[in-house]
């Protein structure tokens, strides 16, 4: 009897729906504590797990003698002494009706990053306000957050509502003023009710203190909410996660189907490969299936000997998903190291990571105002819209349309932090439009008419270090040797191709970035190229690096002291920025990142230029760049 029970339950829990929802709003609105209330008035913890409430209440909590509901929730130590929620909390819980993952998110600006994590899976969004305080930047910006993850039903709790006598006029001020924003965002259906966390009124059951409120409790709407789940209904979709091949006789493609439905006999196609084959089995662990559909982990084997490797999408031969390798974004920044145009990073949407670079930031968003603003970067938890230019195409659809295939993360190249979260929006036409054009006659051939392999000599360093010097007189040298070179220098460069950047940080950024596009070219005419640039960001060195093939990037560190360069001062360039005349100078008030890893490093105090360029023709002939005849 007891084991028919245990199987009646699990099937009764198997067929609930489930609703994943988050709670989110600014600081100490009170998430936590609503979650911990709503487990407790609805019987879901265990006796242990009060006891240890009622202990940790009394030893940590913010409510005297009584239980501090929010200590359920928040588990980091640090979330405990300071009385707020840093980390994304997930609890689950089931009534008779639904069963529920809920994310308690922190409400502090400089976490919004984690909110944002939280958004991205839900499907509903629980947005808290302290009556006492009305609505916050942090509330718009919140809001603002969940219509971009494009969840389009928000529960407005209105709580502390015991602080103010449960004052109905307050209530109602507050819920016309977040209606008259909310009306500003993409559709949002919003549902208000007052409630006390801390007290219970209007979580499960309705309040006494409030008879002029005659709407649905907390969980009354949880349960009853409808959002739109149908992910099984769309077009099937299937990032390819790893290929398994346990032995010789079976290879499968693994992963977990983001939506639609699949079955053996089905025709797809693989991209971005674009081959088509048809699936022969549908394997799981526990035996093959004859349907499955989205959220389901499967094994797909195709009737073919198709190449497919992780990061490819399997998808309906009908209805396959968009490829492209430019888009417009929408991006939410996480770093505290500002997002630029032209610095690269590595994109990762569903088992693909490709590099890419944000080309053109068109503005950012104002959150409390909802107005577009002029941005030539992005600051931590800013929302911009921009485009980004991918290394290579991949499968994708609008985030309208798919979550799985329409979002992605950033990440930086040498941390490999995550930065930043981003939404595809649509294929630039120009992606389309534009097609690289093969020509008969490449680098391999302009190089072996040189006699010579092309390559790129990097010389970074401070102003005043000797830069221009040393690739003026190597140029001067390979001339003697019949070489085919060509100098950018960074002055005369900013007389023409650069002419309009400045020296902000932005601006140095898409200086490289231009020189680096424009040395790449001369490397494919087979030319020598020797770059003499400040180029104060590894970022950015590497971006160029990146450009090129194996050994073609030759970078060279002339590490000349700050003292010595300033003493040089040739230009009297030093002299006018510690006077205040010049703004963003290099190794005064903007930063030199030295390189971590240079091919060669040069000491112009200690050592001649002549002796200088001699040891770099050395390393350049024992690397093959200087060919005999």
């Amino acid at each position: 009897m007891p084991t028919q029970n245990i199987e009646e339950y699990l099937r009764d829990q198997g067929g609930k729906p489930t609703l994943r929802f988050l709670t989110c709003g600014s600081v100490d609105d009170g998430k936590s504590t609503l979650i911990g209330r709503l487990l407790y008035d609805s019987k879901l913890i265990f006796e242990d797990q009060l006891a240890a409430l009622e202990a940790d209440s009394k030893k940590l909590g913010t409510q005297g003698e009584d239980i501090d509901f929010a200590l359920l929730v928040d588990g980091l130590a640090a979330e405990r002494e300071q009385g707020i929620t840093i980390d994304v909390a997930y609890r689950y819980f089931a009534t008779d009706k639904r069963k529920f993952v809920v994310a308690d998110t922190p409400g502090h600006e400089q976490y919004t990053r984690n909110m944002a994590t939280g958004a991205s899976t839900a499907e509903l969004a629980v947005i808290l306000i302290d009556a006492r305080k009305g609505i916050l930047t942090q509330t718009r910006r919140h809001s603002y957050i969940v219509t971009l993850f494009g969840i389009k039903d928000v529960l407005l709790a209105v709580n502390k509502m015991d602080l103010v006598d449960y004052d109905e006029s307050t209530y109602r001020a507050i819920v016309a003023s977040y209606e008259q924003f909310a009306n500003e965002l993409a559709e949002l259906n919003v549902t208000a009710i007052p409630i006390s966390a801390l007290k219970g009124d209007n979580i499960i059951h309705a309040s006494k203190n409030m008879p002029w409120y005659a709407g649905p409790t907390l969980l009354e709407a949880l349960e009853t909410v409808e959002v739109d789940t149908d992910v099984g209904g769309k077009a099937f979709r299937m990032p390819v996660q790893w290929v398994n091949r346990p032995d010789l006789n079976f290879r499968g493609y693994s992963g977990t189907i983001a939506s639609g439905q699949i079955e053996p006999g089905t025709e797809v196609k693989i991209l971005p490969s674009e081959r088509t084959s048809v699936v022969a089995r549908v394997v799981t662990y526990d035996g093959d299936l004859s349907t499955a559909g989205a959220g389901q982990a499967v094994t797909l084997v195709l009737a073919d000997e198709v190449d497919v490797s992780r990061g490819d999408v399997i998808c309906s031969v009908s209805e396959p998903a968009q490829l492209s390798d430019q888009f417009a974004v929408h991006l939410l920044w996480m770093s505290e190291r500002a997002l630029f145009p032209g610095r690269q990073y590595y994109l990762k949407t569903g088992t693909r990571t490709v590099p890419c670079v944000l080309t053109d930031l068109k503005h950012k968003i104002n959150v409390n105002t909802l107005e577009t603003q002029p941005a030539k970067r992005l600051e931590l938890n800013e929302v911009g819209v921009g485009n980004i230019s991918l290394s290579e195409r991949i499968a994708f659809d609008p985030y309208r349309e798919s979550r799985a295939l329409g979002s992605f993360i950033l990440i930086d190249r040498q941390t490999y932090a995550t930065v930043g979260v981003g939404l595809f929006d649509f294929s630039l036409r120009r992606a389309q439009n534009v097609m690289w054009q093969a020509l008969t006659v490449d680098k391999e051939h302009r190089a072996a008419i040189k006699h010579q392999k092309p390559c790129v000599v990097w010389l970074t360093g401070l102003s005043g270090s000797g830069k221009s010097t040393i690739a003026n007189l190597l140029e001067s040298r390979l001339h003697d040797l019949n070489r085919h070179t060509y100098v950018l220098d960074g002055d005369n460069i900013r007389h023409g191709l650069n002419r309009d950047l400045g020296f902000t940080e932005a601006d140095r950024i898409e200086n490289i970035r231009r020189i680096g596009e424009t040395a790449k070219l001369m490397v494919d005419a087979g030319l020598i190229t020797i770059v003499a640039f400040i180029s104060p960001f590894r970022s950015e060195r590497r971006m160029v690096r990146d450009l090129m093939c194996e050994g073609e990037f030759f970078e060279v560190f002339v590490d000349t002291p700050l003292d010595v360069c300033e003493a040089r001062d040739t230009k009297g360039l030093y002299k006018r920025a510690r006077a205040g005349e010049i703004r963003n100078f290099t190794g005064i008030d903007s930063v030199y990142e030295p390189p971590e890893a240079a091919e060669m490093v040069m000491h112009t105090e200690t050592e001649s230029a002549e002796e200088s360029v001699e040891r770099l023709l050395s390393s350049l002939q024992e690397r093959g760049i200087l060919t005999v005849d």
